[in-house]
């Protein structure tokens, strides 16, 4: 059986799909299924923002056709951990789950390293570095989630 990992920001165009793509490339994909999504439905269908799609394609990931879907309700029957970026959208995502096995998958990701922060700061209205300290910070917390699933 797969272990299903979910990565979750608000929108689902910038940090997410990066997480997706990142953890992917890091795990054994008959192992462990990888999706994202965001908490709120701004951009339902769309590709991930071109900014995401630039800098993941800077270290050889291709997240260009993902599609952004929101987070509901049956995501904490399908998925095994549920990754959220920051505190907002961990509350947002809690707020959701009925039962304590839900709220036990759902953890911040950055909780998995020790960076000195506990957020995924959202790059969405900062420039072009923005979106390269956001996939390091991703890059690091997917390569220690990697090697607890691989």
């Amino acid at each position: 059986m797969k272990t299903k990992v979910l990565m979750v920001c608000l929108g689902n165009i910038c940090r997410s799909p990066l997480a997706e793509g990142i953890l992917k490339s890091k795990v054994d994909s008959d192992k462990v299924f990888v999706d994202s999504a965001g908490t709120a439905g701004y951009h339902i269908g769309n590709a991930p923002d071109s900014r995401s799609v630039a800098v993941a394609k800077k270290y050889g990931l291709d997240i260009g056709s993902q599609k952004c879907r929101q987070f509901s309700q049956m995501d904490f029957k399908e998925f095994d951990w549920i990754y959220v970026m920051d505190r907002s959208n961990l509350s947002s995502v809690i707020n959701l789950t009925k039962t304590t096995e839900e709220m036990s998958k759902v953890k911040l990701l950055l909780d998995e390293v020790n960076l000195g922060i506990k957020e995924v700061p959202d790059p969405y209205y900062g420039g072009e570095s923005g979106f390269e300290d956001v996939y390091q910070m991703i890059d690091i917390a997917c390569e220690a989630i990697a090697k607890k699933l691989n």
